[in-house]
């Protein structure tokens, strides 16, 4: 069983920043990709913010292109989030998904949620 511990989130004025970290607690689970979603307030479903493949190629939603930037550290398992400008609309809880192989059996894991509230 793999365990994608989340840190990072907070309150924060708009313009600010956060970085989000998103760790798997295990080397053992190979990576490929990580996303970031998010659950805004008053929605159902969970809106795919950004993503990294295992080549580092990515891809952004529209509504954070420019703003938001998705890395990885592949020695330490480890997918980032960094949020800059932000608005009153990002807030939300933001999730992480790592998809991967973990004893050659492909699997998925989330991340437990971190709250971003953006308000002056």
């Amino acid at each position: 069983q793999v365990q994608l511990v989340e840190s990072g989130g907070g309150l924060v004025q708009p313009g600010g920043s956060l970085r989000l970290s998103c760790a798997a607690s295990t080397s053992a689970f190979s990576i490929s990709a990580i996303n970031w979603y998010r659950l805004a307030p008053g929605k159902q479903r969970r809106e795919l913010v950004a993503a990294i493949g295992r080549d580092g190629s990515t891809n952004y939603a529209d509504s954070v292109k420019g703003r938001f930037t998705i890395s990885r550290d592949n020695a330490k398992n480890t997918g980032y989030l960094q949020m800059n400008n932000l608005k009153p609309e990002d807030t939300a809880v933001y999730y992480c998904k790592a998809v991967g192989r973990l004893y050659n059996r492909e699997s998925d894991y989330w991340g437990q949620g971190t709250q971003v509230t953006v308000s002056s």
